[in-house]
């Protein structure tokens, strides 16, 4: 046996690769990869979404219950609630980057921020929700191609076998 006999090649069919840019236009080298065969890429969008939705949510109520508390000087130059604000904060960026990578894909999200020269903030998951906007309608349509072909491929089949 050969050396090259013993490997597998493996295939990356229906993979949709988009390119990114940096703020001039200028290739980053950096690519974003949907599995346009992959059945719960759209359950993993709306998952995404929800997860959002309820890390504002979240957000939103630990702000207010902050705020009702009575203030004291903290450990160092910011006040005790000023200090949970930025841990709260801290903790809700990093669940909404978790968010995002289930649908642009583990690490992706990072990647992003990386190219685009930031730290996770507090509009980023719309932000980058923008940035594939226009990837959608790609998505949609090879995801209705893909399920077509499943429901013809194990549609029943008629038989007279009853008759």
């Amino acid at each position: 046996m050969t050396e090259k006999e013993s490997f597998i090649q493996l295939k990356k069919d229906n993979v949709f690769r988009v390119g990114i840019l940096d703020k001039d236009g200028n290739d980053t080298g950096k690519c974003l990869e949907f599995d346009l065969e992959d059945i719960e890429l759209p359950t993993r969008l709306c998952e995404s979404q929800e997860k959002h939705e309820k890390n504002m949510k979240y957000l939103k109520d630990q702000l207010f219950i902050i705020n009702k508390r009575e203030d004291h000087k903290g450990k160092k130059l910011l006040s005790k609630n000023e200090e949970e604000k930025i841990k709260l904060y801290q903790k809700v960026f990093k669940d909404e980057m978790e968010a995002l990578d289930l649908f642009i894909g583990e690490g992706k999200t990072q990647m992003i921020l990386d190219l685009m020269g930031r730290k996770p903030y507090h509009t980023m998951y719309n932000d980058i929700e923008e940035m594939i906007k226009p990837l959608m309608p790609k998505l949609e349509e090879n995801f209705n191609i893909i399920k077509d072909k499943i429901q013809k491929k194990y549609s029943s089949v008629e038989t007279d076998v009853l008759e």
